[in-house]
């Protein structure tokens, strides 16, 4: 039964421990013994000796055919990655000379991504010699954190980086998804 396999667990004869605890298919413990003996117990089945819990004393091993428990491996990280939120960074631009709407619907926006779980980076860009009234672009980033400060925390400062100036914000810890009634 010794198959090629790609799972960082010892299989059959890789085993090296001198006792282990021995596990069936369905869960059920058989009882601890030596691993010749498990892995002749193994192949009478016609099925591999698969060291699940190289830590525990004894190590467990399960009997149970190689093929499926790598699909079990699989299925179950395919699960665990289903189940996480991946974090995404959402960038808002502004400029310069972003009017009262533009700025409060691009706000908006923002807050749903922080309300999703996303990262939110709102960027002020200056063209030419705006650059020389960066300051308006630092107040009006202010504004933005101070808008957003009840669903998120800065993560980043305001600060200049050549002719943008940049502020990262990421969401409170908050369960993704549950948006406030009459958002």
């Amino acid at each position: 039964m010794n198959k090629k396999h790609d799972l960082n667990v010892r299989v059959n004869e890789e085993i090296d421990a001198a006792r282990v605890r021995v596990v069936d298919e369905d869960g059920q413990i058989i009882g601890i013994m030596s691993a010749q003996e498990a892995l002749d117990y193994a192949i009478e089945q016609g099925l591999d000796l698969i060291e699940i819990a190289p830590k525990a004393e004894p190590p467990v091993c399960k009997v149970i055919d190689l093929g499926k428990y790598r699909y079990e491996q699989q299925k179950r990280e395919k699960q665990q990655k289903k189940s996480q939120h991946q974090q995404h960074l959402k960038e808002i631009r502004f400029k310069a000379a972003t009017d009262t709407h533009d700025f409060d619907f691009k706000t908006r926006h923002a807050r749903e991504f922080l309300l999703d779980g996303d990262k939110v980076k709102a960027s002020v860009m200056f063209r030419g010699r705006e650059i020389v009234h960066s300051a308006l672009g630092i107040e009006m980033l202010k504004r933005f954190v101070a808008a957003l400060e009840d669903v998120s925390k800065i993560d980043q400062e305001i600060k200049m980086e050549g002719s943008t100036c940049s502020v990262i914000l990421s969401p409170e810890k908050k369960v993704p998804g549950t948006k406030k009634a009459g958002e």
